[in-house]
């Protein structure tokens, strides 16, 4: 079973005191009703999950159904016949909620030895630092845009650090904004190795219309030795 995958889905942004709606997922456009509707489906489900609440079973079955839509596969068989969501929520926190103290120090340790020059392509590199540092974030530990852009910035390739300055003086606010850059330049150079691969340099083929006049010329020269 993938732990990072089920600490990500059963601990809800990492508190097991809550339970916190992925609103984003459910409300389309800037639509307030939608949202204040999802949200107060949130703090309902959270209070259901309270042991000996009032609440109604059909409330309960609600936050069964939202705890159990979050579950890895194999979870889902294992506590398929648990139907109080009080029970079934401290039975998941009483076995996984140590796996913070598991994940924190991976990912602290893949933080701290991540390097762009590591990656062959920067999309590789761009999906290893966000997953590294949701990992970091869903343990509590925030890592800021600052920390993001430098971390990047100072693990360049030695051959390229005049890229490197010349990326740092851009000054820029946001990791996203220096990753785009990136894949740009990373475009531009991909194409400009296609056009030189294509053929040898100094190789450009000989126009058609030099071709058709060199033939003629050919032609008449031998009618004349005739």
């Amino acid at each position: 079973m993938d732990m990072e995958a089920l600490m990500i889905q059963i601990t809800m942004k990492g508190s097991w005191a809550r339970v916190a709606l992925p609103v984003a997922s459910h409300v389309a456009g800037d639509d307030a009703m939608a949202l204040g509707e999802a949200t107060a489906a949130s703090k309902a489900l959270a209070r259901s999950i309270i042991p000996e609440s009032n609440y109604t079973p059909a409330q309960k079955a609600k936050a069964l159904i939202f705890i159990r839509h979050h579950l890895h596969e194999d979870l889902k068989a294992e506590y398929l016949t648990e139907e109080d969501p009080a029970i079934l929520w401290q039975s998941l926190k009483d076995r996984f909620d140590h796996q913070q103290e598991v994940v924190l120090p991976h990912a602290r340790f893949q933080w701290i030895n991540l390097r762009f020059q590591d990656f062959k392509f920067v999309a590789e590199y761009n999906s290893a630092i966000h997953r590294i540092v949701s990992q970091l974030r869903l343990c509590g530990q925030q890592i800021t845009e600052i920390e993001m852009l430098e971390k990047t910035l100072s693990t360049f390739h030695a051959n390229n650090l005049v890229l490197q300055q010349q990326y740092r003086a851009k000054n820029y606010s946001k990791h996203s904004e220096l990753i785009s850059a990136l894949l740009v330049a990373e475009k531009h150079n991909q194409l400009l190795m296609q056009n030189h691969n294509s053929r040898l340099t100094g190789s450009a083929p000989v126009p058609e219309a030099y071709v058709a006049r060199h033939k003629n010329k050919s032609h008449w020269h031998w009618k004349g030795k005739g």
